[in-house]
Order: structure tokens, then C-alpha cells, then sequence
């Protein structure tokens, strides 16, 4: 959907917004003036140089207004594959155990699984049902060997919005590193390092979660945290990470992160409202919902995770092309993996097939998304009624 609460580009209305969102009309603008005419390398010396690394610095003070931290302390990455990469292999590289969960991003358990190739200890826990931390497990997994844990804000399939204030008091308490991937909390719910986040030592961010421009995400390093370097190179991201940044990109980030920091209250009525209207429109059908309880303050109100009785969600996927959909995140669906955080909350497989994510957000038309969920109604009632007759 644009701006103006209309449908997304092809004539799709959008409830994919986990996956992404689209790029602001004030992130666009922002961008114009790099890619039309200050195509400088903001690493140069000269005049240029100078107007790039500018455009570079003032977006560097807009990211970092939104988690709270200094922005010397923020390095600009690809996005938050990249960062989450760089926090896990950078801090590990000095040996002890990294303890993450079963419900992190692919990207996160991936790294964790090649660390634990290259002979790292890595320690995945369970989480409870409804896919919150086991704060006990958690507590009696930490010890003196614990170098780093990783756990997310948000969750990117589920919705649920995890204590990680007292995940990380927890983790500083045995003398370890707390990671953040922030990616799905950013700009949506409180991830300030002096309360949401409580002096999180390590954050992964993204621009294209927070309707910024894909390509660029952030990494916040706390000062006196050492992490060793992914690439080899110039060093230009605080001597951490090498490559020629984008100014334009940069400039789009800043001004997401500036706009998402400026109506985060707003942004949030409008989801709230949206999350009524859903739960509303889905009393006609047999549906599970994963996760935390939508009325709940741990759980985000842009998501829904939920379990259609005898539906199998590609097939009804396929029977609404006008809406975009997602089984679950686009890196399990794209990759025709089935979600491993359905699997992580108990959910068999049968059940996992029947699952269907919807993503809405702050440009999404009230009009467009009561269509939407009628259709989706109209379609898993038929599928249901097949399957019993």
C-alpha cells in the first residue's frame, strides 16, 4: 500500500510487512539528492567527499536517536544479516559460550551453527508455548563460561516482545556480552539502551523494517567491546567494517528512523486499531493464534500468527493472489523450509503447513485491510467446510 493507505505496487494489498515495508515518501526524498547528483565517496577528501560523509554522519545521529547511544558507537552495515553476523563471529572470535534461542532469526542460528563447527560451545534453548523466554532455563543456562548471549527484541514471525532488559541485567550478572537483534522492535517498541533495551552491550538494526530503503541496516558496539572483523578492508565503519558506505542509502535510513521516532505513538494506535479489526473479522473461522496473547503488552500489534484447522496455507496463499501473504518469515517460505519457530513453540508439522503470518503497519488503509481479512475469511471457511464434508 503507498502513503495514502492504497494498494501496494502490482494491485496487492500488503499484510507482508514483516517481511518489509515500504519505502516512506520522506525516506525517498531523502535519497534523491545522492543518487541524482552527490554521487561522492564519502571517504574522500575533497569537496565531495566532504558533502557525502556529511549526508553520512547526520543519518549516523538519527539511527542512533532511536536506540539512545552515542553515535560515534553505530556503524553502518548491509542490513541485519550483516550485523547480527558481525556480533556473533566478532565477539566469539575470543572464545567461551554463546547461548542463544530456539526462535531467533535464521541469520542468528545459522552463525550460531557455524560456530559450533568451528569448535565454539553454543547452547540453543527451548522457549515456553507461547513462544517467551524460559527465564529459569535461561538463568541455569548462564555461567562463567558464557561469552555472549543473543536474543531478540521482537520476533519476526510471532510477534512476541521479549524482556530484554532483564535478559541482559541477567547476562551482565554472570560477567557476559548481550547481543540484541532489534530489527522487528526498531522503531516500533521501546529499544532505548537506558530501558527497553537496559545497556544492551551489542544491537543489530534494519532500514527496511522501518520503511527505510533495503541494502542498509546498523550495528551498535558499546564502547570498550571488541569484535573482530567480518571483511578485511579500509576499516571505514569505526575500523570494524570495511566497504564504501552509501550516502544515499544512509540518508534514507536517517530519515525512516527520524519519522518512525516522531509517531511511534501514532503508528502504534493505528496497529492497535488494525488488531481489533482482525480478531474481529476471524471469529467466523476455526484459528489458533501463535504466540502471546494479541491484547497483551508482549506481543506487537502489527502481527499475527495464525493456525487455520485443515487449511493448508500455500494453497490458500494461492487463492488470494490480490493479497500479499507469508507462511512465515520470507527467509523459511522463500527457501521452502518449514518455520523452525512454529516448530520451537510445539507446533507439529501438520499444523505448521496450516499456518498463515499476517504483517500490517502504518500505511495500511483501514478499507483495504477489512477487504483483505474478508477474503482471507471467506477462503479458509471454504477450505474448512471441503475438509469436513
Amino acid at each position: 500500500m503507498d502513503a495514502a493507505g492504497g494498494k501496494a505496487s502490482g494491485g496487492m494489498i500488503d499484510l507482508d510487512q514483516q517481511a518489509t515495508t515500504p519505502l516512506a515518501p520522506e525516506a525517498l526524498a531523502a535519497m534523491l539528492p545522492y543518487l541524482e547528483k552527490h554521487h561522492w565517496n564519502p571517504h574522500s577528501a575533497h569537496r565531495g567527499g566532504r558533502i557525502a560523509k556529511a549526508a553520512l554522519e547526520a543519518a549516523r545521529v538519527q539511527v542512533a536517536a532511536v536506540i539512545g547511544a552515542e553515535p560515534e558507537r553505530l556503524l553502518f552495515t548491509s542490513g541485519a544479516t550483516e550485523s547480527n553476523n558481525l556480533a556473533l563471529k566478532g565477539a566469539m572470535a575470543r572464545g567461551g559460550r554463546l547461548v542463544t534461542f530456539a526462535t531467533e532469526h535464521s541469520c542468528v542460528l545459522e552463525t550460531a551453527r557455524h560456530l559450533e563447527r568451528q569448535g565454539v560451545a553454543v547452547s540453543i534453548l527451548p522457549v515456553l508455548p507461547d513462544g517467551m523466554p524460559d527465564m529459569e532455563a535461561f538463568a541455569a543456562a548462564l555461567g562463567p563460561d558464557v561469552a555472549l548471549v543473543s536474543a531478540m527484541r521482537v520476533n519476526n514471525e510471532i510477534g512476541s516482545i521479549w524482556p530484554t532488559a532483564e535478559l541482559a541485567q541477567l547476562t551482565h550478572a554472570a560477567g557476559a556480552l548481550f547481543h540484541c537483534d532489534a530489527a522487528q522492535g526498531f522503531g516500533k517498541v521501546d529499544c532505548q539502551l537506558s530501558s527497553g533495551l537496559q545497556d544492551a552491550d551489542i544491537v543489530s538494526v534494519s532500514a527496511h523494517k522501518i520503511y527505510g530503503p533495503k541494502g542498509i541496516g546498523a550495528l551498535y558496539v558499546r564502547a570498550g567491546v571488541d569484535l573482530d572483523p567480518l571483511l578485511d578492508g579500509g576499516g571505514q565503519e569505526g575500523g570494524i567494517r570495511s566497504g564504501t558506505q552509501s550516502p544515499a542509502l544512509a540518508a534514507g535510513f536517517g530519515a525512516a528512523a527520524r519519522l518512525a521516532q516522531g509517531r511511534m505513538a501514532e503508528d502504534q494506535e493505528t496497529a492497535e486499531k488494525l488488531m481489533r479489526l482482525a480478531l474481529r473479522a476471524l471469529e467466523g473461522v476455526r484459528v489458533r493464534i501463535n504466540g502471546p496473547a494479541p491484547s497483551s503488552a508482549d506481543r506487537i500489534s502489527t502481527n499475527l500468527s495464525l493456525t487455520f484447522d485443515g487449511v493448508d496455507s500455500s494453497r490458500l496463499i494461492a487463492a488470494l493472489p490480490g493479497i500479499a501473504l507469508s507462511s512465515g518469515s520470507a527467509c523459511s517460505s522463500g527457501a521452502g523450509r518449514p518455520s523452525h519457530v512454529l516448530a520451537a513453540l510445539g507446533l507439529e508439522a501438520a499444523a505448521v503447513r496450516s499456518t498463515l503470518r499476517l504483517g500490517w503497519g502504518r500505511t495500511t488503509g483501514e478499507a483495504e485491510f477489512v477487504e483483505a481479512l474478508a477474503s482471507i475469511v471467506k477462503a479458509v471457511s471454504g477450505f474448512q467446510q471441503r475438509a469436513v464434508a
